[in-house]
């Protein structure tokens, strides 16, 4: 329960971010969260004027509320369209996806709706029936995360957009970095941030996250707030089998503890990219043997995937 008065006026508080601390009406935390998200996308150089922006939108909180900040923002001066990708799990996905449908009407966004089993040959609980808790060939998760990134850098590329939108959140950032400082992996550390870029090779659209410094439940707040329709009623049936499960619970109980927590290790990520640059090998990105799609070898992670998929019984 929020007690005392809004910050910023005379009216009662309606929320509390005890990092802060601070207390918020309503109308000045919509007002707080818009401003830091403009200044994101402006100190980081995420979105350049007349740049077409592809929005990955799954019908969940971060992709509706980044798709309705990024109209909101840039819709004026960018174009603006949204990929809906179907990994073809029923009463989940779908689900989620007339949600995303829905606000692209009616913000009068265009978008293109896209299936596993169209592009693939099999949806993901093809994946799952071939993977499951014994991981004969691999986790369920790791296989949706690849071939979802080749399917947005294809139709990225495909509808001519400039930068791939996505709506990683604060939380999401920090898990990630926890997670490659605990398996002493610094190339995939300094490549965390708001905007990913390549600069060797072509082929790969930069991808930038306008909420990589929002937390998901001040996201969840303002979705609430603003009336940005999204799925909520259940998480992916397959989450469960996730890594990044144990650290989103470590990460939240020390932020319950120490408030600031998460802006701490973004902050910590900031100072340590540009002094683990120099010491990460350089990736140089040629054209997948199978796809044409951009990666550091001569397959790409996701072809490998697909014939694992292809070839289990």
């Amino acid at each position: 329960m929020v007690t005392g008065k809004c910050d910023r006026c005379e009216s009662k508080a309606a929320i509390e971010l005890l990092y802060g601390p601070h207390k918020f009406c309503k109308d000045h935390f919509t007002h707080f969260f818009e401003k830091r998200v403009k200044r994101t996308c402006r100190t980081n150089g995420l979105v350049g004027k007349g740049e077409k922006l592809l929005v990955a939108v799954s019908g969940g909180k971060d992709s509706c509320v980044a798709l309705y900040l990024m109209h909101k923002i840039f819709g004026k001066s960018n174009e603006l369209e949204a990929l809906l990708i179907d990994e073809e799990i029923e009463g989940y996905r779908d689900a989620a996806l007339n949600f995303a449908e829905e606000n692209c009407k009616a913000w009068g966004i265009p978008f293109t709706r896209i299936s596993f089993k169209d592009e693939f040959g099999f949806t993901m609980v093809d994946v799952m029936k071939k993977t499951g808790a014994k991981k004969r060939i691999g986790g369920t998760c790791s296989f949706c995360g690849v071939l979802r990134r080749k399917i947005m850098n294809q139709y990225a590329k495909k509808l001519g957009a400039n930068k791939l939108v996505t709506g990683h959140n604060l939380d999401d950032e920090t898990q990630s970095t926890l997670m490659n400082v605990c398996e002493a992996d610094i190339q995939r550390l300094v490549r965390l941030g708001p905007i990913t870029r390549m600069k060797k090779g072509k082929g790969f659209v930069p991808r930038i996250k306008p909420l990589w410094d929002s937390p998901e439940i001040e996201i969840i707040a303002f979705a609430h707030y603003k009336g940005v329709k999204h799925y909520e009623e259940q998480c992916c049936p397959f989450k469960w089998q996730a890594k990044r499960n144990t650290y989103r619970s470590v990460l939240n109980h020390l932020e319950s503890q120490f408030p600031g927590t998460m802006y701490s290790i973004l902050s910590f990520l900031k100072q340590a990219k540009p002094k683990l640059a120099g010491k990460s090998a350089k990736v140089k990105l040629n054209a997948c043997k199978e796809c044409g799609e951009p990666t550091s070898g001569k397959e790409c992670a996701a072809c490998k995937l697909i014939k694992k998929i292809t070839d289990a019984k």
